[in-house]
């Protein structure tokens, strides 16, 4: 058994080897020579140890110069990088969420390439804070008091729960106890905080009465959360912020409510119905409201509390915030972004142009899609091509709206020689740029509501790289 091993172990390319290879340059220039073996080293220990469980495995030079070169190729090009969203899904956890606006993205390159105000007073000469870039704004739209930004909503819930009920008890309904992606559970956000959870109600009904009961001499806040990513319906029930407001006032209490998604003006349409805005809660008497930027805001990912200034003035004391705060592009980013809403130009927003846009606005465009990659698929060799415009229900996601619909338009396609629907969309997800489709029954869906003329082109090119055909001949024809 041993000699066999070490018969099979001499059979190994040396890394010397591998590196002659002439493809090995590409790679060097991109990562670093030392890179390089180092990733070629991962590959021959991987093999010798597939030799030490079973001798007689078959390889050959070939093979392990192949996985080399598919490591290097994947530690060579950039692991963050844009994909298009045809999935008709706006607010796409995975793939980022929010797209910014023009007018952020600028913001962020301005920042970026420049020193900034970040925490300078021209004015003054003197040292500024970075909250007061977007304090007033945020003040301006929601009408609260005071407020102050961090890097998430998560960071948000914990930092007010931290500094104002940190060994008191914190009374919550159990039908708001959610977990959202990511593994955020509003438990263990609680008990990380260190305010002690105090569940009362129903998953599905909780009254007034059961808040009044549960309070005691340890109790510290009313926490309302919302359900973010699920609906439930039925026999349910719940108690109105205004009437927990009062309730918690009369017994001297905060009264927080984890909003989620932050929205700031109503959305249009019946599937976007129920849920309030940020002002709307705060008027309703809520203390503090917590909320995302980067959902049905359309900013950047950042966590926002908003409300009493006496109870914000100690969030800023609080030694946590220097560990929770945002960096000069998210403030950047954020600010643009508040601007686009004080304006009245929320149009100029993805988010919100995207949720709100018009069905045969999408038709029209479903139509003009589906004739270019006709054309396109048209000059391949392929003899079955099936494309259709379809009508299909698109959602907000993000955990907004959950169970929403947002009536749109798709083109369907199904390229039966090459295989099942499944291995298409591989295929697509792959490409340079990666394509993340729908899918219905036995076809790929590329849903025009999330696509834009530039996601559109990146789609085409795909579909070019994947036939191998001659790009500038391909559109001189188009």
């Amino acid at each position: 058994m041993k000699e066999k091993i070490q018969n099979a172990m001499r059979n190994i390319p040396s890394m010397d080897k591998i590196l002659s290879m002439p493809w090995i340059g590409k790679y060097e220039a991109e990562i670093g020579r030392d890179s390089v073996k180092s990733v070629i080293s991962g590959v021959l220990d991987d093999q010798r140890e597939k030799i030490f469980k079973d001798p007689d495995v078959a390889f050959d030079t070939g093979k392990i110069a192949a996985e080399a070169e598919k490591r290097l190729k994947t530690r060579a090009h950039k692991s963050l990088r844009p994909v298009v969203n045809a999935t008709g899904v706006v607010l796409y956890t995975n793939l980022g969420r929010a797209l910014l606006a023009k007018e952020a993205v600028d913001a962020v390159n301005s920042v970026a390439a420049n020193y900034s105000t970040l925490e300078y007073s021209p004015e003054t000469g003197s040292r500024g804070h970075r909250n007061d870039h977007v304090e007033w704004l945020l003040c301006r739209l929601t009408g609260a008091e005071a407020a102050i930004v961090v890097n998430n909503n998560a960071a948000a819930v914990i930092l007010s729960l931290g500094a104002l009920a940190k060994d008191k008890e914190t009374v919550i309904s159990r039908g708001e106890l959610v977990e959202i992606g990511g593994s955020f559970r509003i438990p263990e956000i609680m008990a990380l905080s260190g305010s002690r959870m105090v569940e009362v109600g129903t998953t599905n009904k909780t009254h007034l009465r059961d808040y009044e009961s549960a309070i005691t001499e340890e109790t510290a806040m009313i926490l309302k959360v919302h359900t973010s990513n699920f609906s439930v319906q039925g026999f349910t029930s719940s108690v109105p912020r205004e009437e927990l407001a009062t309730m918690a006032h009369a017994n001297d209490l905060v009264f927080m409510e984890d909003l989620g998604s932050g929205m700031l003006v109503k959305m249009d349409g019946p599937a976007l119905k129920g849920d309030p805005t940020v002002k709307e809660c705060i008027e309703s008497g809520v203390d503090l409201v917590t909320f995302s930027g980067d959902k049905l805001l359309g900013g950047p990912q950042i966590g926002v509390i908003a409300g009493s200034a006496c109870l914000v003035d100690k969030l800023r004391q609080h030694q946590l915030l220097r560990a929770l705060r945002v960096d000069k592009m998210t403030l950047a980013a954020f600010e643009a972004t508040l601007r686009l809403y004080l304006k009245e130009e929320t149009g100029s927003i993805p988010t919100f142009r995207m949720i709100n846009r018009d069905a045969e606005d999408m038709k029209r465009q479903a139509k003009r899609f589906k004739r270019k990659l006709s054309g396109l698929l048209g000059k391949t060799r392929l003899r079955s091509v099936f494309l259709d415009v379809i009508p299909v229900n698109d959602t907000v996601g993000g955990g907004a709206f959950p169970g929403s619909e947002l009536p749109g338009y798709a083109v369907s396609l199904k390229l039966p020689e090459l295989g099942s629907t499944g291995k298409l969309a591989e295929k697509l997800r792959l490409l340079s740029v990666p394509v993340i489709t729908g899918a219905s029954e036995d076809r790929l869906l590329f849903h025009v509501r999330t696509l834009s003329e530039k996601d559109e082109k990146w789609i085409l090119d795909g579909f070019r790289e994947m036939f191998s055909l001659n790009r500038e001949k391909a559109e001189s024809s188009d």
